[in-house]
């Protein structure tokens, strides 16, 4: 599933514009066809289609993993969920000939011009929205992880309204929006958090660390990702036989039996045996 920097990556490449393509703000739609009907949301295909033709695009946001384009009139709204993408494409190739659809593209979106914007969804789990408004769709969303009124001491209280495992809490959408999987599991463990400790336990402190380790941009978020290779074993316990860090030095860990702990729908994994190279004097801090 794209996360909140890829999907901050795609909105403003589409907000922006790229050397490669332009940008979608200013754009009028001309057509519109839906070749997975499931994947509108709201209302049913053929409406969203004729709602859409001759509506402007004012502008590209991102709320959560939303992404959130108003128009002349209305909102078209898009969730990639698992494997989606957007992107902005001409409809004619250099010899002038009509670019054909790609397989997996869903939605396309044609303006009046050569442009036009796709979505793909390999595995069709996208969803997209006409609304006249935004609130019917964005309005349960918790709060930005990244954005400024997310403080420790607002953390820590909005911790202590639930009786919750820390990890399914923080990855539900309407207490904080944007977090996802991987980096629910990469600011507990940078905060040295227990991801099955239950909300209301955690201390002032413990909060202070988990904002402090969410991560400041979503270039580090996208950069703080590592690469493994060498995966031995099945879906509940691995062995790791090589580890790179993102910056492509060795890392800490050179070999490690990892077990996946049951946490709501989504579940951490938990190093139990590590085989330090010669030069790891270090030991990682206890959980809080």
């Amino acid at each position: 599933m794209p996360e909140l920097p890829e999907v901050e990556t795609i909105m403003r490449r589409l907000r922006d514009g790229t050397p490669e393509s332009e940008t979608v703000i200013g754009k009028v739609i001309d057509t519109a066809a839906v070749y997975w009907p499931k994947i509108v949301e709201q209302p049913d295909a053929k409406q969203f289609i004729a709602d859409l033709q001759s509506k402007t695009i004012t502008d590209a946001r991102r709320r959560g993993k939303f992404l959130h384009f108003p128009l002349s009139q209305g909102h078209l709204i898009a969730h990639l969920r698992m494997s989606g993408d957007m992107r902005m494409e001409q409809c004619l190739s250099t010899e002038g000939k009509p670019l054909p659809r790609q397989d997996y593209d869903q939605v396309i979106i044609n303006f009046h011009s050569d442009w036009r914007m796709v979505l793909s969804s390999i595995r069709k789990f996208s969803r997209v929205w006409y609304v006249l408004d935004p609130k019917t769709v964005l309005g349960k969303l918790g709060p930005e992880p990244l954005g400024p009124n997310l403080d420790p001491d607002k953390l820590y209280t909005m911790l202590h309204a639930h009786h919750r495992q820390i990890k399914p809490l923080l990855m539900d959408q309407s207490f904080i929006a944007g977090l996802g999987n991987i980096y629910t599991d990469e600011v507990l463990f940078a905060a040295r958090v227990h991801p099955l400790r239950i909300s209301d336990t955690i201390t002032k402190r413990a909060a202070a660390l988990i904002r402090a380790s969410n991560p400041s941009s979503p270039l580090r978020l996208r950069n703080s990702v590592p690469a493994w290779i060498g995966c031995i074993g099945g879906a509940n316990s691995r062995t790791i036989s090589k580890f790179i860090s993102a910056k492509g030095s060795p890392a800490q860990i050179a070999v490690a039996r990892l077990r996946k702990s049951p946490s709501a729908s989504a579940a951490p994994i938990f190093a139990l045996a590590v085989k330090k190279p010669p030069n790891a004097h270090n030991k990682p801090p206890d959980f809080l």
